[in-house]
């Protein structure tokens, strides 16, 4: 029970996703009395709702930089155009 006495906000990604993965299991396994299934699954809600925000924050990163290597690159296209000067030859 330690694991799951841990903040959600002090886990790792990977942490909190191998201890969703761990609840899932338990759950589907169906062994679980009432009130502990029910703690888990609640468990399991805050750490998809982190999980989730963490995901979204890091694919709005992921297009910041894409989006300033697109603008880079349309800057550096407009700079350099082909040479031209050995096709007659």
């Amino acid at each position: 029970m330690a694991d799951k006495e841990k903040k959600i906000e002090d886990m790792s990604f990977k942490e909190a996703s191998v201890e969703l993965e761990q609840i899932v299991r338990a759950l589907e396994a169906g062994d679980l009395e009432l009130e502990d299934a029910l703690a888990r699954y609640a468990r399991g809600v805050e750490l998809l709702k982190s999980l989730r925000e963490r995901l979204s924050a890091a694919e709005q990163k992921v297009q910041v930089l894409v989006d300033e290597a697109g603008a880079q690159d349309t800057v550096a296209d407009t700079t350099a155009a082909p040479s031209t000067a050995f096709l007659d030859e």
